[in-house]
């Protein structure tokens, strides 16, 4: 069982950034593909972006490619995602997850198994 906790959520104006982190409870984290994830009020959670086991390959939804970055310290077990020139529509709550998944399922969600709680980004206009 791998146990996700988010954090590093919170209140931003238009154009500024936020990093959020996602701590796993295992060493098992070493063997999964992280993603993160988020759901606006009244929208099916929608894939935002994910990296590798080993941390060599990323992926993003064309709608943050360019401003979010995902990273992973698999010393520190935790995923992170960077979030620069955030927008209004970036608004959601955000969730890690942990999964095993090739380059074409990354953005699936029945390929992670676990996630975490989530935590709020709200960013004004």
């Amino acid at each position: 069982q791998v146990q996700l906790v988010e954090s590093g959520g919170g209140l931003v104006q238009a154009g500024g950034s936020l990093r959020l982190s996602c701590a796993a409870s295992k060493r098992a984290f070493d063997n999964y593909g992280m993603g993160w994830f988020r759901q606006a009020p009244g929208k099916e959670r929608e894939f935002v972006a994910a990296i590798s086991w080993q941390g060599t390959s990323t992926y993003y939804a064309d709608s943050v490619k360019g401003r979010f970055t995902i990273s992973r310290d698999n010393g520190k077990n935790t995923v992170y995602l960077q979030m620069n020139r955030l927008k209004p529509e970036d608004t959601a709550v955000y969730y890690c997850a942990a999964g095993i998944f090739t380059k074409v399922q990354a953005h699936i969600r029945d390929r992670y198994n676990y996630w975490g709680q989530g935590t709020q980004v709200t960013v004004s206009s």
